[in-house]
Formats: C-alpha cells, sequence, structure tokens
C-alpha cells in the first residue's frame, strides 16, 4: 500500500470513528435512567475510540511529514 493510500484509509477511518463516537455519545445522553452498568459500558466504549482516534491523528500526522519530504 502506497503512502497516499495509507494516508486516504487513515483519514476515512477517523471520518467513521468520529462519526460512530459522536452517536455513542448522543445515545449516552439520551438514555437517561437506564442501567448504570450499560451507561458504563457505552461510556468506556466512547473513550476506547477517542483513545484510537488520537493514535490514529498521530499516524495522519506521521504519513503527511512523510509525504512532504518526498
Amino acid at each position: 500500500m502506497s503512502t497516499e493510500d495509507e494516508l486516504r484509509q487513515v483519514e476515512e477511518d477517523l471520518v467513521r470513528l468520529r462519526t460512530e463516537n459522536k452517536e455513542v455519545r448522543q445515545q449516552i445522553g439520551e438514555l437517561g435512567a437506564t442501567d448504570p452498568i450499560e451507561i458504563g459500558s457505552m461510556i468506556a466504549m466512547a473513550d476506547d475510540q477517542e483513545q484510537l482516534i488520537a493514535d490514529l491523528e498521530r499516524r495522519r500526522d506521521e504519513l503527511r511529514r512523510r509525504l512532504a519530504q518526498n
């Protein structure tokens, strides 16, 4: 896979994950008084997604630097 292709894939993954994370956070806010274990699980999932987003952003920046050097 070329660097350009990898960068494109990372950017697509970022868009998808940000959208999913936003939807999960909205669902948490809309649940109201429901099962605290379920809410905790959803919060943990959203937090994990945020960490993955941060990792992908670092990867994206690294790929952009690599492309700029060429």
